[in-house]
């Protein structure tokens, strides 16, 4: 057994036996509260909205700090495999609004992220996110649906904008990518 195994078991025993009987309650508590504060600092690094309301409404509509990043990484993928190919600059765009939102310490979600930048996802999954953003909508305030449509569109147009023009004279972005950001525009309206 190493010293961090006998720490554990030790803390164990020091929080069982001061937290004894009547106070255990007290104890589950104080680890309740400890998790909803680490996913609402989750949240917060993901949707990039400070306010604490909408963060607590988040959290008490199921949105966990997973959920969040679908939401937000989902339209930035299907805006780049809009056009069937994914530039390397959009590639490096998607990962850096990854990394913006805590993703880069997550190892689970950079091998998902990876899966779909190497692969088109499939289309139900757009379709999927559309159905839950659309409802999930209806459950904001309107300054809170204006910041997030604000957040996921400057991003889906980074990405988008990502692989430029020809020598910047040309617009960057493909009528098929044109007609996907339009068409989340509009689910965010």
């Amino acid at each position: 057994m190493t010293q961090e195994d006998d720490l554990k078991r030790d803390s164990g025993r020091l929080e069982a036996a001061f937290f004894a009987g009547a106070d255990a309650g007290l104890l589950e508590e104080l680890r309740r509260t400890s998790e909803e504060q680490q996913r609402l600092q989750m949240l917060r690094e993901v949707v990039k909205i400070q306010d604490q309301a909408f963060l607590s409404r988040l959290d008490t509509l199921g949105v966990r700090p997973e959920t969040a990043l679908a939401v937000t990484l989902i339209p930035l993928v299907f805006v780049a495999w809009a056009d069937g190919a994914l530039d390397d600059r959009e590639r490096k765009a998607i990962l850096e609004a990854a990394r913006q939102r805590g993703v880069a310490a997550e190892r689970i979600a950079q091998q998902l992220l990876a899966n779909w930048l190497a692969k088109k996802p499939d289309p139900r999954l757009f379709l999927i996110w559309k159905t839950y953003v659309s409802r999930l909508w209806g459950c904001f305030t309107a300054e809170e649906r204006w910041q997030m449509r604000q957040n996921l569109l400057r991003s889906a147009r980074e990405v988008a904008e990502a692989a430029g023009g020809f020598l910047g004279l040309t617009s960057g972005l493909s009528s098929e990518e044109r007609r996907v950001l339009e068409e989340i525009e509009k689910l965010l309206d």
